[in-house]
């Protein structure tokens, strides 16, 4: 309705104000030279500027002294007059002349006093107006400092989770590429045990438990870099977040700057004319639109800001449960180490007295050897003197060729000690064969124990000496 006032101003009746070309010239220059709206108001009431006045017309009677008044010039003659009146037209046309004036003071009179109180309902609507808008820029201000401030609480907020989200990611970071380590010692202890020898080269239990041990980091290591990515993610829209509200923040602050114009006064500097602002619409919302997109904006960052404090926690718990399940694996595969250790230790040794007793065996068949052969070389002589009776009787004339006792007992004699002889050499080569069955046992055995050394040199030295140090819990979960 305002609007519509100043933007159509009524046009004042020409028969209650005098025409503008008979005003003073030292008043055209006092307002602008474009027409006033009808709400502006003049700080003056034209109450006393006119009086009511009455004026009697007296006429002086016609004196005789004037008429009978000689004068020196010479009256014109009344039959020359081209209009003659009467005294009673001359009369009649001055009440007409009065009356006329009196009409128009009558009339202005009512002009003044309508006039004056147009100018004060003007007044009195103008400054309604005024202190209507001043009150509604006023409460613009203060929901403009409402918002403000959730904005300030929000971005305060978001900007905080933010940096601790911020702080989890590196933490996840250390902690990421402090499992390279212990992968790179796992698979060292695989390679180590590579170089094992003969039948050392099972697929034993360490051997299981150091793939199941690098299949967890593995496992841990994908958990972590995925976390890690998501948390990247939420970085990049919690950064989103906090540049929608520290935009809409700045536009805020801007238009609160802006609206403080509530303040401006009347006699304010600074004011002008601005003509023609009022049928131009600039806005590009309402007041529902304008407070939703704030409280958009606030509750987007308060959904960022909930899935980052999820996330960030889920990290943390998920970085204690990475270290722990590698802590586990770790002991779980060092106590196969050691069972492994113990077992192959107690598999030396027993090689160790096996080989020592195979040592004695050689040496008890290596002196049965030399005693079989000193068996042989004591028993040739008689079957050399028996078997030489023998030829000798062979020689025995005619009918003293006799098969009698003595003949008898030297062919068993030679015939036992043959047997004897058979039967030794016999055993030596048994006892021969056996003593190259203990070298090569022994031998075997020796083997074995250099495969057993090597293999707990491995296991002892090698694989337990890099194992000894494990990351700490702190340096696990990424405090370091």
């Amino acid at each position: 309705p305002l609007t519509a006032m100043y933007a159509h101003p009524r046009s004042t009746p020409t028969r209650f104000l005098p025409a503008i070309n008979t005003m003073a010239s030292s008043y055209k220059n006092c307002f602008p030279d474009f027409p006033l709206p009808q709400s502006f108001s003049l700080p003056w009431m034209p109450t006393a500027y006119y009086k009511a006045a009455a004026i009697n017309p007296a006429l002086a009677p016609f004196s005789k002294s004037s008429q009978g008044s000689t004068s020196s010039r010479k009256l014109p003659s009344v039959s020359t007059r081209t209009n003659c009146y009467t005294p009673d037209d001359w009369y009649r046309a001055n009440l007409t002349n009065y009356k006329k004036s009196e009409t128009c003071w009558h009339n202005a009179e009512h002009l003044t006093v309508d006039t004056s109180c147009m100018i004060k309902g003007k007044y009195r609507r103008t400054r309604k107006a005024q202190a209507e808008s001043t009150k509604n820029l006023g409460r613009r201000v203060n929901d403009i400092e409402f918002w403000k401030a959730e904005l300030c609480c929000e971005l305060n907020e978001i900007i905080r989770e933010t940096n601790g989200l911020t702080d989890m990611k590196k933490q996840l970071e250390r902690a990421l590429a402090e499992t390279e380590a212990t992968l790179q010692v796992t698979q060292e202890c695989l390679l180590h045990r590579e170089k094992r020898m003969g039948i050392d080269l099972v697929h034993d239990d360490v051997e299981k438990q150091l793939f199941v041990e690098a299949d967890v980091i593995r496992s841990c290591q994908e958990r972590m870099q995925q976390h890690l990515d998501k948390a990247k993610t939420q970085i990049a829209s919690n950064r989103r977040a906090q540049h929608e509200l520290e935009r809409d923040l700045a536009n805020k602050q801007a238009a609160y700057h802006i609206d403080k114009c509530h303040n401006l006064r009347n006699t304010s500097k600074g004011i002008s004319y601005y003509r023609g602002l009022e049928r131009v619409n600039a806005t590009i919302s309402v007041p529902e639109s304008w407070a939703k997109f704030t409280d958009n904006n606030i509750l987007h960052s308060q959904s960022e800001r909930v899935a980052s404090a999820k996330l960030r926690a889920y990290i943390e718990n998920l970085l204690v449960a990475v270290a722990n399940e590698m802590w586990r694996q770790f002991n779980r595969v060092n106590v196969t180490f050691t069972n492994c250790i113990a077992e192959t230790a107690n598999a030396k040794n027993k090689i160790q007295i096996h080989l020592a007793k195979t040592l004695q065996e050689i040496s008890q068949t290596k002196a049965n050897i030399e005693e079989i052969q000193t068996a042989i070389r004591h028993i040739q002589p008689p079957l050399k003197v028996a078997q030489t009776r023998l030829d000798k009787r062979t020689w025995r004339p005619d009918i003293e060729l006799c098969r009698d006792t003595a003949q008898l007992r030297l062919v068993d004699g030679v015939h036992e000690t043959d047997e004897t002889i058979q039967s030794l050499q016999e055993q030596l080569r048994d006892t021969n064969s056996m003593l190259q069955m203990l070298v090569h046992a022994k031998s075997v055995l020796e083997h074995y124990v250099a495969v057993k050394v090597n293999s707990l040199f491995i296991d002892e030295v090698k694989c337990l000496g890099i194992r000894k140090t494990f990351p700490s819990a702190v340096r696990r979960v990424g405090y370091i």
